[in-house]
């Protein structure tokens, strides 16, 4: 079993196209995943679901998703924002590292920054990357599609849509976080939970809509949000394929009863050997006054 999460409804829509059989599994608490089988990979179960924007929200379905499922794998794929001119509408970046760039201290003059970052795990970057071997994972495009490129580089996230290179917003990013190539929202809420879940192997695959340039929306219009969804989808699956699927689960596991709670003594020896009938509760031992 795997999860694959997204923040928005053409992000979801791109991975649903990859898989048949969907049906919608309800957590107790309302959340709705999408779950089914990857198409010609029957071995290979998937539960879809969307978090909104933001880290917060991608950090508390991450644990979630999680908890309900049991997955070998967890994946947040989606769109970003790129910051190299190396990059090009549609292109796929596979976060190597992610920063979370908010965390800091101000001070009256200047912003300390306080980073925070989270790496992938060594076997997912290598089975990332053999993807990309001729690109093999390109067999998950609309036939008639260019092969995008492929970057393995870190990513910078933060609740805030970047859309300019000018801002001081940008300029922290570009000098405390240099070797970030995109920008996004959730990932490190993602990558957190991830971590705190028992370092659950987890990776982050976003495709670029946008040059976040001050662009976007003329970006958005000429359908970059699609193109990239689409592209970042299709590596996700192509990764998740060559994976062990791990084993099937739809809900949580009953939770096995504690141990036996010790008898209740009706009669507690008090100092002297005083005694105090029915006492209600656990045995006390107490100490010399």
């Amino acid at each position: 079993m795997f999860v694959i999460l997204t923040a928005l409804g053409v992000e979801q829509d791109a991975v649903l196209e990859q898989l048949v059989g969907v049906q919608v599994h309800e957590h107790e608490k309302g959340t709705l995943f999408d779950v089914g089988t990857i198409a010609g990979h029957p071995e290979h179960r998937v539960a879809v679901g969307v978090t909104g924007a933001g880290t917060t929200t991608a950090a508390t379905l991450t644990e979630r998703a999680r908890a309900e499922f049991a997955p070998a794998v967890m994946m947040f794929v989606g769109v970003a924002g790129g910051r190299r001119d190396s990059l090009t509408i549609g292109d796929v970046v596979v976060a190597t590292k992610i920063h979370s760039y908010q965390g800091g201290r101000s001070e009256d003059d200047e912003f300390l920054v306080r980073p925070r970052s989270w790496e992938l795990s060594h076997r997912l970057d290598q089975l990332a990357r053999r993807q990309c071997r001729n690109d093999r994972w390109a067999r998950f495009l609309p036939e008639g599609i260019d092969t995008p490129k492929v970057h393995f580089d870190p990513i910078a996230v933060g609740d805030v849509v970047l859309n300019s290179t000018r801002s001081d917003l940008a300029r922290r990013i570009h000098s405390s976080y240099n070797d970030a190539v995109a920008v996004e929202m959730e990932g490190s809420g993602f990558a957190h939970a991830a971590a705190l879940g028992d370092q659950l192997p987890a990776v982050v695959v976003r495709g670029i809509s946008d040059l976040a340039d001050g662009n976007k929306a003329r970006a958005d219009r000429a359908g970059g949000q699609a193109r990239a969804a689409r592209n970042a989808a299709a590596f996700a699956i192509a990764l998740a394929v060559s994976l062990e699927p791990g084993p099937h689960r739809t809900g949580k596991k009953p939770t096995p009863p504690g141990p036996a709670l010790p008898p209740i003594n009706n009669k507690v020896v008090a100092r002297d050997h005083a005694k105090v009938d029915k006492q209600v509760g656990m045995q006390f031992n107490w100490g010399q006054g």
